[in-house]
């Protein structure tokens, strides 16, 4: 990496969106993190640093911003990646897995091949806030009776305390807001 490169600091290509999606929302944009080749490349490397030395066989992420992270930090160790997405969406037989959101219910599915009996996963979104999405997919893990060796974020937003739903797998995040 350049000289330019070090001096970056990924905080600063995060932008804050005042009332959205929602009034009292304060929104973290990574549009701007995503434009800056430097920052994104970063933000991959560091994630990618963080696992290194773990034994991963395969990342997941639920879409559609947890791709973006999760596919070039999958080549970036050498493994493999498993799409996890809302119904109707994969063409395969499928895992699923229901959950409760503030006003209603979701579901997320992953193709039962995705992700295989003893594999290690790692799994990967772009923000953790209240966790209900990556819980999600560490049930689907589970149900594969695979690993869950960690779940990695670019943000964690530590006041809305997501993490304590994924206990006792670590958690690592590069950037966190108290």
């Amino acid at each position: 990496m350049s000289d330019a490169a070090t001096d970056i600091q990924l905080t600063d290509f995060i932008r804050d969106i005042p009332d959205f999606p929602k009034p009292g929302i304060l929104f973290k944009d990574i549009t701007p993190l995503l434009a800056s080749p430097q920052a994104f490349q970063m933000a991959i490397n560091q994630m990618a640093e963080m696992y290194q030395d773990e034994e991963i066989d395969v990342i997941i992420a639920a879409e559609a911003r947890g791709f973006i992270f999760a596919t070039p930090l999958a080549m970036a160790l050498n493994v493999g990646f498993a799409p996890v997405r809302k119904p109707g969406k994969l063409p395969y037989e499928r895992h699923s897995h229901s959950y409760e959101l503030e006003y209603g219910t979701d579901t997320l599915e992953m193709h039962i091949d995705g992700v295989k009996k003893g594999q290690r996963v790692l799994i990967v979104d772009d923000l953790l806030a209240t966790g209900g999405t990556v819980s999600a997919c560490c049930k689907m893990v589970e149900q594969c009776e695979a690993e869950i060796v960690g779940c990695a974020f670019l943000i964690e937003l530590k006041f809305l305390g997501g993490a304590k739903r994924f206990e006792p797998h670590p958690i690592k995040s590069l950037i966190q807001y108290d």
